[in-house]
């Protein structure tokens, strides 16, 4: 490609809208623009390192026995309504109707209609294992998309699902799955980590997210140097010590309009350990009490779990009115009858505790859990802070944000048995396929190759995802020796099928040799009239050394460097 021909619109400045590196850098390089909040049109740059990203995924899906199909990202509302997530996904699906009134939707993910393919398949015992997969668009609609392309409202996917017999098949497959997703971001030039995480909505018996460490990431990993215990903070847990409070009897005290932790422990002259926060939540349309600790903070995402439910969300002041006839900050499932009760562990019999009196600008002081309220269920509730004793060894935590790449599920029965997606085993008895899901961000891996690989002047690719391998620059197009020898090294070097750029504009060295370094073009090989003069060219890394030799040598030079680097880790 020449780039007086190339669309590379480049920008000398940093957009205003613009926060992250990665963001930044996409805008100013040319490789993307906004359409619209969370919507984003690739240019010629961005498609081609988007393109040898999903090479390389191809590769190691296919290596790993996957097979790839492409699925439609219009589906129909029933199958979705046969799980129950047209109702769980809430807002963030976009929904539609056709011309006569039927609902569909635009897919956020694809396990619905993957399981909707098996089941159609009758599969037998022979035809397992399977594993399926794609790259395709997805469709969500983020309340507050940001972040470039790491939170968007349409973004490109790799999912694979695989179908297996047993629980024994379904380990193997994600097994696989994981190696693969090793190699795969490797190959992409990437330092990454693996954490334990949330299955969420997708459900399943667990998972575990492929992250790369960024203060600008949106997730927080709980992470210990000791032995490698890692963990996604919706999911991390930790080993706390409790403090322990002199037990006495009930007493309710006045606290006017004293509401939260900070202002009654300080009123009271307790720490905020004492306290016991008292959150009334509505879970399937019903109040449940959720009790942890003043001075820790409720895990949703753990939250959820321990409820078995997606509908859930914080009472109303007029439903917390109702259940316990006080106001907000005043409460406590203390002498309320007919209302579930779920707890943090860390207050297992805790004793000594201050919450609600249920009575507006009163609390209870004394609280013995146990002798004074009946918990229904305790679970692991709080988030992990950071330097709290790790659960596997007890060296401390360190609180890590990082950038999710990808996620890997095994999903058992859950949609199988929806969906009623069977195999029929050695003795003709139907049994649900054991499933899992695989999915890994397209977008994300360049965004994170930026994040992680870049400096003053701009990016720094990796060979295996650089837009071009090489850039010929020709100082002088005015020059016809110049030229001669700059569109005779860019031939050699297009006809050795390197991803070569030959810049033929008629600007200043200078201008040319910044444009080359933000877009991260690895190498650079300079034809001017000094050089020729002295019978070389010059041979640079980016942000490395320059080599001289002869242009008859100059492709073999170049061949050699890309050998070294192109793949590592293959």
């Amino acid at each position: 490609m020449r780039w007086s021909k190339a669309f590379i619109p480049t920008l000398k400045e940093d957009p205003s809208e613009a926060e992250m590196v990665s963001h930044k850098l996409m805008l100013r390089s040319g490789m993307v623009r906004q359409l619209t909040a969370g919507v984003y049109e690739y240019l010629p740059l961005g498609w081609k390192v988007l393109l040898k990203v999903t090479a390389i995924v191809r590769e190691e899906m296919d290596r790993a026995g996957a097979q790839e199909l492409y699925l439609p990202a219009l589906c129909p509302a029933e199958i979705w309504q046969e799980t129950g997530r047209w109702t769980d996904f809430g807002d963030e699906m976009f929904r539609l109707k056709d011309r006569k009134q039927r609902d569909y939707a635009l897919c956020p993910t694809h396990e619905e209609v993957i399981t909707d393919l098996a089941r159609a398949q009758k599969l037998s015992y022979r035809d397992l294992p399977q594993n399926w997969y794609q790259i395709q668009v997805k469709f969500r609609d983020e309340p507050r998309p940001r972040s470039g392309v790491l939170r968007v409202r349409h973004f490109i996917m790799k999912d694979a699902y695989s179908m297996d017999r047993d629980q024994a098949g379904l380990d193997a497959s994600y097994l696989a799955m994981k190696e693969a997703y090793v190699r795969i971001f490797t190959r992409c030039g990437l330092k990454f980590f693996i954490v334990g995480a949330s299955s969420g909505l997708m459900g399943g018996s667990g998972s575990q997210e492929f992250m790369v460490a960024s203060p600008s990431g949106e997730d927080s990993c709980a992470v210990c140097q000791a032995c490698g215990y890692a963990a996604n903070s919706e999911v991390a847990c930790s080993k706390p010590a409790a403090p322990v409070y002199q037990d006495g009897p009930l007493e309710e005290v006045s606290t006017p309009e004293k509401r939260t932790v900070e202002e009654v422990a300080a009123f009271l002259k307790v720490p905020r350990s004492q306290l016991m926060k008292s959150l009334l939540y509505m879970a399937d349309g019903q109040p449940v009490f959720v009790l942890i600790r003043g001075d820790d903070e409720l895990n949703e995402s753990k939250l959820q779990t321990a409820l078995g439910t997606a509908a859930f969300r914080p009472a109303t002041p007029e439903e917390v009115q109702k259940a316990t006839g006080a106001s907000v900050g005043f409460i406590s499932p203390v002498r309320i009858s007919g209302v579930r009760i779920i707890a943090d562990r860390l207050l297992q019999n805790a004793a000594g505790l201050v919450s609600g009196a249920n009575k507006d600008q009163h609390h209870l002081r004394n609280i013995f859990v146990g002798r004074d309220l009946k918990v229904d269920c305790f679970f692991d509730l709080r988030s992990v802070k950071n330097g709290e004793p790790c659960p596997t060894c007890g060296q401390p935590l360190a609180l890590t944000q990082a950038i999710e790449l990808g996620h890997i599920f095994k999903l058992g029965t859950k949609y199988s048995q929806s969906l009623n997606a069977t195999f029929t085993d050695e003795d003709g008895i139907e049994k649900p396929l054991i499933m899992g899901s695989y999915g890994i961000g397209i977008e994300r891996i360049a965004a994170c190759v930026i994040e992680q690989s870049h400096d003053k002047d701009g990016i720094v690719w990796p060979l295996a995802l650089a837009p071009y391998q090489v850039v010929v620059s020709a100082l002088n197009v005015n020059n016809p020796e110049i030229m001669k020898a700059a569109e005779g090294l860019y031939a050699e070097l297009a006809g050795a099928r390197i991803d070569v750029l030959l810049d033929d504009r008629d600007q200043r060295p200078g201008f040319k040799f910044k444009d080359a370094d933000l877009i991260g073009i690895p190498l650079r090989v300079t034809v001017g009239e000094k050089g020729l003069a002295e019978g070389v060219v010059e041979i640079k890394r980016r942000g490395g050394e320059t080599v001289k030799l002869p242009p008859a040598q100059a492709k073999q030079k170049v061949q050699e460097l890309l050998s070294v680097e192109l793949f590592p880790g293959k």
